[in-house]
C-alpha cells in the first residue's frame, strides 16, 4: 500500500486540507498506515504535480485545500480493483520465528509469550477505541468498522497463535 492512495482515498471522500488529512490518519488510518506531517504534504505535493489532485482553495497563512481529479479516481479505482495486493511479503515478526532456533528454547519462549502479551494489549487498546466511536452510517464510518475488526481479529489470532507456538517450543524441549 502506498500513501498515495491513502491520500487519494481520502481525498475521494471531499475536499480537505494536509492539516485535515493528518488529522484523519491521527484518528483512523494510523492503526493501519501511520504516516508523518512530512510524508503527507510531500505526497500531496507529488500528487499535485502529477494531476492526481489539485488545489480547490487557497486561505489564510498558505492553508491549501485539495480535491481529487477525475485522473485520480481513475488511479484511485485502477488501485483498488485491478492491481493485486502485496500481502505479507515481509513480516519482522515472522522472520525472527523462523530465526529463533539460533537462541535459548526458553529465549524463544520468551519472546513468544511477549508477542501475544502485546497483542492481547493491542487487541484491548482497539477494543476501547471501537467502544470510544461514535460511528455513522456514512460510507467512511462503515469501512472503518470494518478495518477495525479485521485489526482485532488479527490481534486476537497473534496472541492466540503465540501461546499455541511457546507451547510447541516446550512440548519439544521435553522430549
Amino acid at each position: 500500500m502506498s500513501l498515495r492512495h491513502a491520500l487519494l482515498g481520502l481525498l475521494a471522500d471531499g475536499p480537505a486540507s494536509g492539516y485535515d488529512l493528518l488529522g484523519t490518519f491521527r484518528t483512523s488510518l494510523e492503526n493501519v498506515w501511520p504516516a508523518t506531517q512530512s510524508q503527507i504534504y510531500t505526497d500531496l505535493t507529488k500528487l499535485d504535480a502529477a494531476g492526481l489532485i489539485r488545489v480547490a482553495e487557497e486561505g489564510p497563512r498558505g492553508r491549501k485545500t485539495y480535491e481529487i481529479t477525475d485522473e485520480g479516481r481513475a488511479e484511485l479505482r485502477h488501485w483498488l480493483l485491478e492491481t493485486a495486493p502485496d500481502g505479507y511479503r515481509r513480516n519482522d515478526i515472522l522472520l525472527r520465528v523462523f530465526l529463533l532456533g539460533a537462541v535459548e528454547p526458553e529465549e524463544a519462549r520468551g519472546f513468544l509469550r511477549t508477542r501475544a502479551t502485546s497483542a492481547t494489549a493491542r487487541l484491548a487498546a482497539l477494543r476501547s477505541f471501537d467502544e470510544s466511536m461514535d460511528w455513522g452510517d456514512d460510507p467512511l464510518s462503515l469501512y472503518g468498522r470494518l478495518t477495525l475488526e479485521w485489526g482485532k481479529r488479527f490481534m486476537a489470532m497473534q496472541a492466540e497463535w503465540a501461546e499455541w507456538a511457546e507451547k510447541e517450543i516446550a512440548a519439544l524441549e521435553a522430549r
